[in-house]
């Protein structure tokens, strides 16, 4: 498969600390055009990064390090690209929402038959999802569909997953098993699986049709999470009514915290690429060291079991 970016250079491109994380400096348009690059035999772990992501990063050190670990961190969250504008990524004009980004990435990348690997949710889901994207797409290329059990996989599970990614040879594996446990898979799977793992949590139930999504006008002003607690208020109201100010108070504490590893304050706005530009992005080393500041601040106990849901 011959990428978007093939023949094209890499833009530079900034990134910024957000509750301690490395948030990327990449506006929706760029982050397809990174996914583009997708082939299988390139590890690549990506994780979409939003207020409750973080959340819970502020208060865990260990999903703190699987998050900037990461090759790519995308804002997928109104309030986590502000904070990018206010610390210099221009680019961020909008978040990276997963939905859009899925459809978007799935639309442009027939041109370069791209090879997809639903991988999350539930049989009945993936089949409503599967068939709406085929009538959405022609031609795209679904190379494999499976829903996981809803537990970490045994020995000889992941020996059977990895046979099938093999077999099936996809570029971009779509993850949605629920935040945080889809980031720990691509944290643990990426090396092994050899090709692009994206979570995007909800996306499988919202592009399916299976659970509403917010409107776009309640998107562009910041209140999807409102929205989504009217609808799941027994589900969600830990996450948002606990979570968003503790986001609140990560973002502060970033004033003083050392930044983690690959953070720079951006000299000039990103731009973004024109069609023919590649944006790789290069795998760190799982043993990569990210500095955190020893004077944490005042615990919160249980806060990721009270702020923990099955899905984004």
């Amino acid at each position: 498969m011959v990428g978007a970016g093939e023949h094209g250079n890499r833009p530079e491109r900034g990134a910024y600390a957000c509750c301690g994380v490395r948030i990327d400096g990449y506006g929706p348009d760029a982050a397809v055009h990174a996914l583009l690059d997708s082939q299988y035999g390139v590890a690549r772990g990506v994780h979409l990064c939003n207020s409750y992501t973080l959340a819970l990063a502020f208060r865990d050190e260990s999903y703190r390090h699987v998050l900037n670990a990461g090759d790519l961190n995308l804002a997928d969250g109104h309030y986590v690209a502000m904070v990018g504008r206010w610390r210099g990524q221009a680019d961020l004009t909008e978040r990276v929402y997963g939905p859009t980004l899925m459809l978007s990435t799935m639309d442009r990348g027939r041109e370069f038959g791209l090879r997809h690997y639903l991988y999350g949710t539930t049989d009945e889901t993936l089949a409503r999802l599967t068939a709406k994207l085929a009538e959405l797409y022609p031609g795209l290329d679904i190379v494999g569909v499976e829903a996981p059990p809803f537990r970490r996989l045994n020995a000889d599970e992941e020996d059977e997953l990895a046979a099938r990614i093999e077999a099936a040879k996809p570029d971009i594996l779509w993850v949605g098993v629920g935040t945080p446990r889809q980031d720990d898979f691509v944290a643990e799977y990426t090396a092994r699986l050899g090709c692009t793992l994206v979570p995007v949590g909800a996306a499988f139930d919202f592009n399916s049709g299976t659970k509403r999504s917010a409107p776009r006008w309640v998107q562009r002003v910041g209140i999807e999470w409102l929205f989504r607690l009217a609808m799941e208020p027994r589900r969600l109201w830990r996450r948002y009514l606990i979570g968003i100010p503790v986001f609140m108070f990560g973002v502060v504490t970033d004033l003083w915290r050392p930044r983690p590893k690959h953070v720079q304050l951006a000299v000039q706005p990103a731009v973004q690429p024109p069609a023919s530009s590649q944006i790789p992005c290069q795998r760190r080393p799982a043993d990569a060291e990210m500095p955190f500041a020893d004077n944490e601040p005042a615990e919160f106990p249980g806060l990721s079991e009270q702020l923990c849901g099955e899905n984004p």
